[in-house]
């Protein structure tokens, strides 16, 4: 079996986040950035496509294997936003922080139910070039938007958002704690069982 990985993202958290299970599984990971590889516009409608979309695009340079996701936090009680647009929610050149204030500001007033939320994963794994039917795997975490940031680690919108019974926001959690709880260490483990 191949064991090199093409892991098709720029965002070094989600490297981090997925590199010590691809390790402990034997495979060897390669990112965008060591192969100089652009990434596509995002315009898919979907976590799906968009998904689909970056792993097709990393097909483009790389023999190899090719694992891409898409994910982002799903507020229903604001629409569904920011959903596919979570990495630039506050702006095309917007940072974490900048994310994490304007979503705040969104749902400034709102209380309870209305702040109810989930991170949502979808990951497509090709096997090499000529794969028609890649592996697909989706898995969601649920919980709230906090009324403030909070937490030292994580990325994104990890210290606004509050794991279903926690007390603490994810960024506050160790990243072994995250690995088992997490919208996309689920999705990921979803793969390796169909491996």
């Amino acid at each position: 079996m191949n064991r090199t990985i093409v892991l098709a993202t720029h965002n070094e958290g989600k490297v981090r986040e997925l590199e010590p299970t691809l390790l402990r599984l034997g495979f060897r990971l390669l990112t965008m950035a060591a192969l100089k590889m652009e990434s596509p516009p995002e315009t898919g409608q979907s976590f799906q496509e968009n998904a689909l979309l970056k792993a097709r695009h990393a097909l483009g340079y790389t023999r190899h294997w090719v694992l891409a996701e898409d994910s982002g936090l799903v507020v229903p009680a604001l629409g569904g936003e920011p959903g596919i647009y979570s990495a630039r929610y506050a702006g095309p050149h917007a940072s974490d922080q900048d994310n994490n204030q304007y979503l705040l500001q969104r749902l400034a007033g709102r209380e309870g139910r209305d702040r109810s939320a989930y991170f949502h994963c979808v990951m497509v794994l090709f096997r090499g070039p000529q794969d028609a039917e890649p592996l697909v795997a989706e898995a969601s975490w649920q919980g709230s938007i906090a009324m403030e940031e909070s937490g030292p680690g994580g990325f994104g919108y990890d210290p606004v958002f509050l794991p279903e019974g926690c007390k603490v926001s994810a960024a506050a959690l160790s990243p072994a704690d995250k690995e088992l709880r997490s919208h996309r260490g689920q999705a990921l483990r979803k793969l390796c069982q169909y491996l």
